[in-house]
């Protein structure tokens, strides 16, 4: 890895600020100053020291966000805004990108990181990771629709979705809804409420794979996940 990289993913800034920080000697590698910011380093060896600092390599990095509408879950796209586009710079060099999708309207919680082996088991069918969305509905939710959920709701293309849960929120209309899945295909929660004869206005999703939306979190706003969420995600990958 790149010297100049290093510096930035540590927390030291943009790759502008982490090359004044090398032109200025502030950082040394293995006990010798190193003022190239193309100088590459092994980050799992090298001690490094930045204005005197140790600093211990962070390989991977968890971030929630509370995407907002009008934005892709994608980590580029030419003509339409991602969720990496909202980042800091000092993220852009971590090659995050979005652990499974939300559609371009839908809000709520997306996780971000660049370890492959969390997101393979978050989104693996096999997993049957659990997901919380709410929802306002055109229409009313009647008991038929949360029987049709409870029982498999079949799509348009003949796919029969696993036994989901829906309900009314306490306290709400009977057009807010909560709905509960453990799978995640193609735009699938609006389809399941098409499939009963309702249509989705907004949806957003609160929960994800045991971890729950920050509600203080702005739309866009992000941050790492605490130390609670972080053993959600280890437990995660500890299982078989």
């Amino acid at each position: 890895m790149r010297i100049d990289k290093f510096v930035s993913l540590s927390g030291f800034g943009s790759r502008k600020e982490a090359k004044a920080i090398l032109k200025s000697g502030g950082v040394t590698v293995d006990g010798v100053v190193v003022k190239n910011p193309q100088t590459r380093i092994n980050p799992d060896v090298s001690v490094v020291y930045v204005g005197g600092e140790l600093i211990e390599y962070e390989k991977y990095v968890y971030l929630m966000m509370n995407k907002p509408d009008g934005v892709i879950s994608a980590t580029y796209d030419e003509d339409e805004k991602t969720v990496i586009d909202l980042l800091d710079e000092k993220f852009q060099w971590f090659d995050l990108f979005p652990v499974g999708r939300l559609d371009k309207d839908t809000t709520g919680l997306l996780i971000l990181s660049n370890d492959g082996g969390f997101a393979h088991r978050a989104l693996s069918p096999k997993k049957h990771v659990k997901k919380v969305y709410r929802a306002e509905i055109s229409g009313e939710i009647l008991d038929r629709h949360i029987t049709a959920f409870a029982a498999g709701v079949v799509l348009d293309d003949g796919y029969r979705c696993m036994s989901a849960i829906l309900s009314v929120i306490p306290g709400s209309t009977r057009d807010l809804a909560e709905i509960i899945i453990r799978e995640g295909k193609f735009h699938q929660v609006k389809r399941m409420f098409e499939a009963v004869g309702l249509s989705v206005i907004t949806l957003k999703r609160v929960t994800f794979a045991g971890i729950w939306l920050d509600e203080s979190l702005a739309p866009g706003a992000y941050r790492r996940l605490d130390e609670a969420e972080m053993q959600i995600i280890g437990n995660l990958l500890s299982k078989d």
